[in-house]
């Protein structure tokens, strides 16, 4: 028996350790840890360490930033200094497991100090019943008032796995929206395993949403005409994607977390569906029986699948001018393995490199800044906010 099992996880680490199908050097790379090569010629300054438990940011368009903090805080960054915002009438926050106030975004359009619009996901109701929804406020430059929801994800499910939930602006002025797909078994959604939502159309759980500025369906969704399909899903198969970025041309890409192994990369078209848990790299917490089949016909595969996984959180799209070789790369965070990944693209979208940069902390989120450096939020009970330097030593 412990000779099968041995041979099952080496079939495993063959198949999962693969990057955007390229012969690799598997049994060396796991041997070495299953990350890719450090990167050198960057460092790190510390913006502020006075962030509790920091989740999501967004910058205002006069350069500031806002902040989410899990347990329900939003917090403004101007330079070094860190003042906690009210938020008035925000609903019911579950603040449980990995539920909390999540990502958020500041309406592109919205150009002057004051009198911003401000999305916001969370976790929204009790341990017992509860979904991910998106609020919407006005920032007035020192609290965030009229929340109203705008949208609230169904079915609801209980425990506090799964909830996703990333936003991400699409050039035409349209909003993605990530849902988790409930949690892990033994859980139940609706008469099923929480997983097999992800391949129920009639459910929001396990997809990614595109909706219109009021939190409705936007028009020209391709699954809406579909029966018995929610009008409001983009794309489906998603276990939980937890990080969501536009690059310069419009393409969605997006990071998610695997099971036991098969964490994946994924470019996000509209309409198609991503295999969970039909398809996958990841095996079964439990059983450690591999879940599906690694691809199946009419489904999505992955560009990266990463095993050990390192549960990635946040992504980005790199264009500045600090690191000009690193223009045209997707940078991912991650939680386990406390650092940055960058994959590279050749200019027919091919993955043909990854790297990492040792953080040395669980990373919660990584975004582009509008001067063009990245920055880095890392996941901690003070979690500290960091930007991306070149290291001219």
């Amino acid at each position: 028996m412990q000779l099968r099992q041995l041979w099952k996880s080496i079939r495993y680490l063959c198949a999962t350790s693969i990057l955007a199908g390229a012969a690799l050097p598997v049994l060396a790379q796991v041997e070495a840890g299953g990350a890719p090569p450090a990167v050198k010629g960057w460092r790190m300054e510390t913006v502020t360490d006075a962030l509790p438990r920091a989740w999501g940011m967004a910058w205002l368009p006069d350069g500031r930033m806002l902040v989410t903090g899990k347990e329900g805080s939003l917090h403004l960054v101007a330079g070094k200094q860190v003042t906690q915002v009210p938020i008035e009438e925000l609903p019911k926050l579950m603040d449980s497991g990995q539920g909390g106030l999540l990502d958020i975004a500041v309406h592109p359009a919205d150009k002057g100090p004051a009198n911003v619009r401000v999305y916001m996901t969370m976790a929204h109701g009790t341990s017992s019943e509860n979904r991910t929804i998106l609020v919407q406020g006005i920032f007035d430059g020192k609290k965030v008032s009229g929340v109203k929801t705008l949208f609230q994800a169904s079915p609801a499910k209980n425990g506090g796995q799964h909830f996703g939930s990333r936003i991400a602006w699409l050039p035409d002025g349209t909003l993605l929206m990530s849902i988790g797909d409930g949690g892990n078994p033994p859980q139940r959604v609706g008469g099923m395993l929480a997983r097999d939502q992800a391949q129920n159309l009639g459910s929001h759980n396990g997809s990614i949403l595109r909706l219109t500025l009021e939190g409705k369906a936007a028009p020209g969704n391709p699954l809406a005409a579909k029966a018995g399909a929610l009008p409001e899903i983009w794309s489906y198969g998603h276990r939980n994607v937890q990080g969501l970025a536009v690059d310069s041309e419009g393409r969605v890409w997006a990071s998610e977390h695997g099971p036991r192994g098969g964490d994946e990369i994924n470019r996000i078209e509209g309409g198609k569906n991503y295999g969970w848990p039909l398809q996958s790299f990841g095996l079964d917490y439990s059983s450690r029986e591999p879940i599906g089949k690694h691809s199946v016909p009419g489904m999505v595969d992955p560009l990266v699948a990463w095993s050990p996984s390192p549960a990635p959180s946040g992504l980005a799209w790199y264009t500045g001018n600090a690191f000009p070789q690193w223009r045209g790369s997707l940078f991912s965070g991650s939680l386990a393995g406390e650092d940055l990944r960058r994959i590279a693209f050749d200019k027919d979208g091919k993955v043909v490199r990854q790297e990492k940069l040792d953080i040395g902390a669980r990373v919660r989120d990584v975004r582009q800044g509008p001067d063009g450096q990245l920055y880095v939020l890392t996941d901690e009970d003070k979690s500290r906010l960091l930007r991306i330097v070149p290291d001219k030593s």
